[in-house]
């Protein structure tokens, strides 16, 4: 993770800088490159996106969107993953999907890579709740173990393989355990 050091700047100062690879975020007037994602990041994420849409986006429940900034509560963040329902994905003029999302998702999924800090990820999830999230999810490729985060309520930790994995209520026709997860994982 590389920290720019930088005179405080305001959220909206940010906001009008040229975007970054990877992206970088605005926390607590400091920004904060993300770490580059490595293979195991990569596969998870783009095949839990398509997992995601395939059951949600045909019946306008949600949408899944990888590496979307939210700007919400005085931050900018990049989630790995973004779901949000089909209710409250902002649209242009033209009734196209907006470029910017200047609020939390209903669910928050990241996934840890090896130089990553879990506090920051964490820290992030916990941001997302208190804001109107309803899950967040921090994904464990390493341990394989899925670390489940809810308002108000004790973090569950998920590492059996059959064990199946929960999921916000608008996502209950989707069902996936542990083991189908990091099945994305295998060549």
């Amino acid at each position: 993770m590389v920290q720019a050091h930088f005179k405080s700047l305001t959220l909206e100062q940010f906001l009008n800088l040229p975007e970054t690879k990877p992206a970088s975020e605005y926390i607590n007037g400091q920004i904060i490159q993300k770490s580059m994602p490595q293979g195991k990041h990569s596969i998870l994420q783009g095949e839990f996106v398509s997992t995601v849409n395939r059951v949600l986006k045909p019946e306008l429940i949600a949408r899944a969107f990888p590496e979307l900034r939210c700007t919400f509560g005085e931050r900018s963040i990049v989630p790995d993953i973004a779901v949000f329902v089909w209710e409250r994905i902002p649209s242009d003029e033209n009734g196209e999907i907006s470029n910017s999302f200047l609020m939390t998702p209903d669910w928050t999924i990241e996934i840890l890579s090896p130089d990553q800090s879990r506090t920051k990820v964490t820290k992030n999830i916990l941001h997302c709740l208190k804001h109107g999230t309803q899950m967040g999810w921090l994904i464990d490729p390493e341990e394989k173990s899925v670390f489940i985060y809810r308002p108000k309520q004790e973090i569950e930790v998920f590492d059996e393989l059959d064990a199946i994995l929960p999921v916000p209520s608008f996502a209950s026709s989707l069902e996936i355990t542990i083991r189908d997860l990091f099945a994305y994982l295998l060549k």
